[in-house]
């Protein structure tokens, strides 16, 4: 499955187009990675654990996009548009969602 943020792929020729199709995923912060991360911001380091994490949520979002966009007959989803949103009581928990929309090419 080809996945890009273009709204076409080079040396493709879109067919088909089967709608939008999204991902997401919402992964809560524990307590103690929430603790070594703001240790880690106060000396001025990164913040692996959140890195990581972010890293895990971005690959579940996709994946379900291209799943999604699978079952309706697609082989690419084009344009897709990578979003991030702290949510939950006092941003507890982080979203990523990704949206794009489902082709065939050829």
């Amino acid at each position: 499955m080809i996945v890009t943020t273009t709204p076409s792929i080079e040396g493709h020729k879109i067919t088909a187009y089967f709608g939008i199709v999204t991902g997401e995923a919402i992964m809560g912060a524990n307590i103690m990675r929430d603790l070594f991360a703001s240790i880690t911001d106060v000396i001025g380091g990164r913040s692996g654990a959140y890195e990581e994490k972010l890293q895990e949520a971005r690959q579940i979002a996709l994946r379900e996009l291209e799943e999604r966009a699978s079952r309706l007959g697609a082989n690419a989803v084009v344009g897709v548009d990578l979003d991030y949103e702290v949510v939950g009581q006092s941003g507890s928990m982080l979203m990523v969602s990704a949206s794009g929309t489902a082709v065939r090419v050829e």
